[in-house]
This record gives C-alpha cells, sequence and structure tokens, in this order.
C-alpha cells in the first residue's frame, strides 16, 4: 500500500507585519519541514477502494474527526473536483505529531493526501495546481509540498524555496495544552504587533533570527504556556513557540546539553511530550 510521510515543521522566523483588507495578517516566515524524525512524522497511506473513508491510530488521534472536517478528506474532495471524478479509497492515518501544537500536523498530512492521490490515481496534475489546491485548504499547506527550508510571504501561503538552514540541537516540549489560533490573533490586535520588521536579507545559508511575534499574544490567551518556557530556560534552553502554539521550541549549545535538559524535564514533567531533533 503506498505511504507518504507527514513531517513537522518549525517556524524558526515569524514576523506579523500588519493586517491585510482581507482580514488576514501579513506574514513573513522562515519554517524548515523537519525531514526526518520519526517521531514528529504522521504517515498517510491508501488503496482503491469502493468508496472513500478514513481511519486514523496512533499516540496523537485523540480528538481527531474522521468526517468531512478532517484535512485529509477536505484535500480528497479538492482532488476529485480537479480531476472531476470520486476517487473512492481507503485511508490510513498514523498520527504521531500532536494537534493544535504549532507543529502544521494537520496541514501536513493535508499535503501527503494531495501528493498520494495525485500519484495513487495517476492524475498527472501539475504542481502548480497542487499548489493552488494546497492554498485553499491553509496557509501551511503548500510549504509541505516545497519541502526543505522555505520563505513564506503573504498568508505565508505563498512559498520560496530557501538553501538549507542547519538546525541547531533542539528540544520540543508540548505540555497538552491547547491554543486557538484566531485567539491568538485577536489578542495581537489588542497587544499591538511587537516588531514590525521584516526580515532583513541574510547571506546564502545564513541562520535567520529566533522569532516569533505571536509569542506574546498567545501567552495572554494560554498563561501556563509560560511554565513550559521557563522550565526550557531553567535547563539552558533558549525557547521558541511554535507557530501560535502550544508546543514549545528550545535550541542549545550543544546535543549533550539538549539531552540533558530533555532528561530533566522527562524526570520532573513525565507527562509532557519531549522530543529531541
Amino acid at each position: 500500500m503506498p505511504t507518504v510521510p507527514c513531517p513537522a515543521k518549525l517556524n524558526r522566523f515569524l514576523a506579523v507585519l500588519g493586517r491585510r483588507a482581507d482580514g488576514f495578517h501579513e506574514l513573513e516566515l522562515v519554517t524548515t519541514v523537519l525531514e526526518g524524525v520519526p517521531d514528529l512524522t504522521d504517515t498517510l497511506e491508501g488503496e482503491p477502494a469502493g468508496g472513500l473513508s478514513l481511519a486514523i491510530t496512533g499516540p496523537m488521534v485523540e480528538g481527531l474527526a474522521t468526517d468531512e472536517t478532517n484535512l485529509v478528506i477536505k484535500a480528497w474532495r479538492l482532488l476529485e473536483e480537479a480531476a472531476r471524478r470520486p476517487l473512492p479509497a481507503t485511508l490510513r492515518l498514523q498520527k504521531r505529531i500532536p494537534h493544535g501544537a504549532g507543529l502544521g500536523g494537520g496541514s501536513s498530512d493535508a499535503a501527503a493526501a494531495l501528493r498520494l492521490g495525485n500519484d495513487l490515481f495517476e492524475l498527472g496534475l501539475e504542481d502548480s495546481v497542487l499548489f493552488g489546491l494546497a492554498a485553499r485548504l491553509g496557509s501551511d499547506v503548500p510549504l509541505f509540498l516545497l519541502g526543505g527550508t522555505v520563505l513564506g510571504l503573504g498568508r505565508g501561503d505563498r512559498v520560496f524555496p530557501l538553501r538549507p538552514v542547519p538546525l541547531e540541537p533542539i528540544l520540543f516540549v508540548h505540555a497538552g495544552l491547547h491554543v486557538s489560533t484566531p485567539s491568538v490573533y485577536r489578542a495581537l490586535q489588542d497587544l499591538g504587533y511587537p516588531s514590525p520588521e521584516a526580515l532583513a536579507s541574510q547571506p546564502a545559508g545564513a541562520i535567520p533570527p529566533w522569532r516569533n511575534d505571536l509569542t506574546g499574544a498567545a501567552l495572554r490567551v494560554c498563561p501556563h504556556l509560560a511554565e513550559v518556557r521557563d522550565a526550557l530556560c531553567d535547563t539552558g534552553g533558549e525557547p521558541l513557540l511554535c507557530g501560535s502554539g502550544s508546543c514549545w521550541a528550545a535550541r542549545f549549545r550543544s546535543a549533550g546539553a539538549r539531552d540533558a535538559s530533555a532528561m530533566t524535564l522527562r524526570n520532573s514533567h513525565p507527562s509532557w511530550g519531549i522530543w529531541k531533533v
């Protein structure tokens, strides 16, 4: 059965440059798709069948629907629209990326569905068509079709490949909190934009700033996020909120320092999800 990986992502630079006339926000992002990290990679597999169905398994399945509200099904329906015919299939999604964590799990699953359906039914849709469908699904979906290190503009849906940016030793920590993205953007309007400056020109391969303009708004919406941030700081990390939350990524000076932090946090907070990259 054909299988497509659905990796998580890290927005290592997220600037909010203002609100657009259409109500969305103008963003600039530098995102790394975390390919090759099995514990932060969903997998989607499928085969032709008599009708369309989706089954979800895995450690992060709780609270996920398998109906028309799921992004995998939404992506499949858009493929059927583009193909102008039904694409009946049995789909199986293995969920390892925590839901609502700012790691792009649902968007990655949707991008994988576009790739899988196009290949499984030999539709021959060009990348330009797939990117158009991806943008209709959500701002993060196109970057997963591109992969690697990506510059995102507009709502984040206009994506351009960048030279790979090396990742420092990083620890991802998720305390099981859920943060509503719309509520974060509403709070941002109340707080004001912290630093409405675009990314300065970077030399080729340079490491962009470690910045997320949504952090203050997310902390207002969910003050408990500060506990995770402070725990990472106390163990020597430099934390960065992932997207609008609720996962944190912390970079460390060395892999040894990262591993020591992971051990300390697992002992003090056994219920937290902790992943080393």
